[in-house]
């Protein structure tokens, strides 16, 4: 997709430090009274939406000083004499472009009613280090990043692969380092979310309307923490723990790979079974159905561990058939394409191509933006270590979740401004939690502690599989969604609702 405007690092004054080695800590809400109000000017961008930038401070302890631009796109509400305000979203990541998911998801009827968008202006951005906003490079040029993370495997499949990969993780760490600098210290999400402060007032809305997805989650809990008074609706869509996801409970943030510790492999694993079930289900349109699926599926894993197999112009080692799966878990829609290539598997090898171009910065955003909001172990023992433990309790989902952000552990900037707490403060309004029965990215167990760990929440659980609503389809979520963004009202107690289609229907 054709992105509509260029928007980079406008002023960076100054050297800071190297690694930091004090405690992060937290700012309080003034820190954006501080700066000034953006003003943003709209122009057409095709499509019936609009495109404009905002000028942010860089780095909020100095509101005055370098700023960076932030790329913004705008759906007008459709009805403006009913028109409440404007709904922020953030798609989840962190690393994708905010400008290109509005554009390609934002007239999607199962996530964005006719209903909410006659009431809303609908807005989302480049967040900093993102796409077009102060973009986070490690590579001098887009062949040579292609070149690079085309190198480097989602995880280690044996413990003799490890060296290798850690290799790999650490030599990014280290470009990101020489090529980006001092911006990796200011692109935690704290720091987003005193940008979103800045842009809430920029379009004048008094109070914060927000839809957060995945990470997005993650986003919008920081802000009602650092803002609780200044929060109108907030709906959270696939959420996570968010106390799991910054630091740990207890010592885990120096000793347990961030993923392990908030138990993702049990989630795919839940998820995967549901995606079995489903497949073997009478009148399911499911080409690996047959026989015992679990059986067959290890004894497929067995093979292509042994040797890898070609189909479709892709080549599928034990290391590319987990992650492929595993990816796939999240959007329901694919699963009828992720049963034909299991069986396709099974069945007859064919050809390898290579897989799919780097076109953006998203690896870089999402290591420089994960790395700098979350505690991790230091160095390689830990990730070893939960490397083996971990495939022998969650088989085949346990040890990509231990390696998924692997160059954490030698991540060489840190973000003071990130957030690690409170996570109770009282909001001026609950928020809304939606969460899918069986989601392999955010867990529904891990939902549930994050409202937990919220001072107002309702939970709504969508009984179905896949990662959040934007995958899941769910008219009953969408209008428990839309009538809470729009009146506040909430669904009661204990509400779940179905879906539209099951994955494997005819």
């Amino acid at each position: 997709m054709k992105r509509t405007r260029w928007i980079t690092l406008t002023a960076v004054a100054g050297v800071l430090c190297g690694l930091l080695t004090t405690a992060p800590q937290s700012f309080a809400a003034t820190d954006t009274d501080r700066a000034a109000t953006p003003a943003v000017t709209w122009s057409d961008c095709a499509d019936g939406f609009l495109c404009g930038t905002a000028a942010v401070p860089l780095d909020y302890d100095q509101p005055g000083g370098a700023a960076i631009d932030l790329s913004l796109i705008k759906l007008p509400a459709t009805g403006p004499g009913t028109r409440i305000g404007t709904l922020f979203v953030n798609f989840g990541g962190p690393g994708a472009s905010g400008v290109e998911r509005l554009r390609a998801r934002g007239q999607w009827p199962w996530l964005f009613s006719p209903e909410l968008r006659a009431r809303f202006d609908v807005v989302s951005w480049d967040p900093r280090g993102i796409g077009r906003s102060a973009t986070v490079r490690c590579f001098d040029t887009e062949a040579e990043q292609q070149r690079f993370l085309g190198g480097l495997r989602d995880f280690p499949a044996t413990p003799a692969d490890e060296p290798a990969f850690y290799a790999g993780y650490d030599e990014l760490a280290q470009r990101c380092s020489e090529h980006a600098g001092s911006l990796l210290e200011h692109v935690s999400t704290a720091n987003t979310a005193r940008d979103l402060d800045l842009l809430r007032r920029a379009v004048g809305d008094a109070k914060l309307t927000y839809h957060g997805i995945s990470y997005g989650t993650h986003l919008g809990a920081i802000y009602a923490n650092l803002y609780p008074n200044r929060v109108r609706a907030m709906a959270f869509d696939g959420s996570m723990d968010f106390v799991g996801n910054a630091t740990g409970h207890g010592n885990q943030g120096t000793t347990v790979p961030l993923d392990t510790r908030q138990d993702v492999p049990r989630g795919a694993a839940e998820t995967f079974d549901s995606f079995l079930r489903q497949c073997a289900a009478p009148g399911a349109d499911c080409a690996f159905a047959g026989g015992d699926l679990k059986a067959k599926w290890a004894a497929l894993v067995a093979r292509v561990r042994q040797s890898p197999i070609t189909v479709d112009g892709e080549t599928f080692d034990h290391t590319a058939l987990i992650a492929r799966v595993n990816g796939d878990l999240a959007q329901p829609e694919l699963w009828k394409d992720t049963a034909r290539t299991l069986q396709a598997l099974h069945t007859a090898p064919a050809r390898r191509t290579l897989a799919e171009p780097y076109i953006t910065n998203r690896t870089e955003a999402f290591n420089a933006i994960q790395c700098s909001d979350s505690a991790f172990p230091r160095g390689t023992a830990a990730y070893t270590a939960y490397g083996a433990s971990e495939e022998l309790r969650v088989p085949y989902w346990g040890r990509i979740a231990v390696f998924d952000m692997m160059a954490c552990a030698t991540w060489r900037h840190q973000d003071a401004d990130r957030y690690t707490g409170p996570w109770n403060r009282w909001t001026a309004a609950p928020i809304l939690v939606i969460n899918s029965r069986f989601d392999p990215s955010t867990p529904l167990h891990g939902a549930l502690d994050g409202a937990a760990e919220l001072a107002r929440t309702r939970v709504l659980t969508v009984e179905g599989s896949g990662h959040s609503t934007m995958f899941v389809r769910s008219a009953c979520a969408e209008t428990a969604k839309r009538n809470y963004l729009i009146s506040g009202t909430l669904p009661a107690v204990g509400a779940t609702c179905g879906i539209d289609r099951a994955p494997f229907s005819a």
